[in-house]
């Protein structure tokens, strides 16, 4: 749905991507985007890329809990494929900036999962600014796996068939009180032994999510 809004001061940088659903070398993921656009009711002079955030820290980060054969990479360069790896470097640089903080998703079941102790690995694409992406790569079991496709459904989510796995997505877009167009949204993957949760905002690069999931499944 297309419409004025307020955009509440939001840092690819300082900041995370706050959106209404329905209702990048080192990194770590966290626990709503496609077909659907949701409305925001206020207005602002800008769209930001922040929600105040304690800075994610860009590394695995390990736990003792059991990986279910899905092992998490070790930097966030091979979760892509390379000629995708090569279009992120040209088209918005840098990977893993520090000041970029802007989580992978608003979605509470998904940030719990992602902040709840699983071994994560978090990469963002960027700059602090209102242009980039942030994703996270988490280790889920088969519980976790049966259950979130319905929960992201539930919130507005449009899901589909991906691999051997199910993708989610929700997109929303609008103008800012100083007339600026925006887009943002949140495309997740639900697969075998791993969630990659993405949040974007005026940034949303053609088969970035299908990427990796081939990268890491294939």
């Amino acid at each position: 749905m297309t419409g004025r809004i307020r955009m509440p001061r939001l840092a690819v940088g300082v900041a995370a991507l706050l959106l209404v659903a329905g209702a990048a070398t080192g990194c770590r993921p966290e626990p709503g985007p496609t077909g659907t656009s949701t409305p925001v009711d206020t207005p602002s002079s800008s769209p930001t890329l922040q929600i105040k955030t304690p800075t994610p820290d860009p590394s695995v980060s390990p736990t003792d809990k059991p990986q279910a054969g899905f092992e998490i990479p070790q930097a966030c360069e091979e979760i892509y494929s390379a000629a995708m790896l090569a279009q992120l470097q040209s088209a918005n640089p840098p990977l893993n900036d520090p000041g970029v903080t802007m989580l992978s998703t608003e979605n509470a079941d998904l940030l719990e999962i992602v902040h709840g102790g699983a071994t994560t690995l978090r990469c963002s694409w960027g700059k602090p600014s209102e242009y980039g992406l942030a994703t996270n790569v988490t280790v889920i079991d088969g519980q976790q796996a049966a259950d979130l496709p319905p929960v992201l459904q539930a919130a507005g989510f449009g899901c589909e068939p991906l691999g051997g796995g199910t993708v989610c997505r929700i997109e929303q877009s609008g103008v800012t009180l100083d007339d600026v167009p925006y887009s943002r949204g949140e495309t997740h993957y639900v697969g075998d032994g791993a969630l990659v949760t993405t949040a974007w905002i005026n940034f949303a690069p053609e088969g970035y999510t299908e990427d990796v999931v081939a990268t890491l499944w294939d």
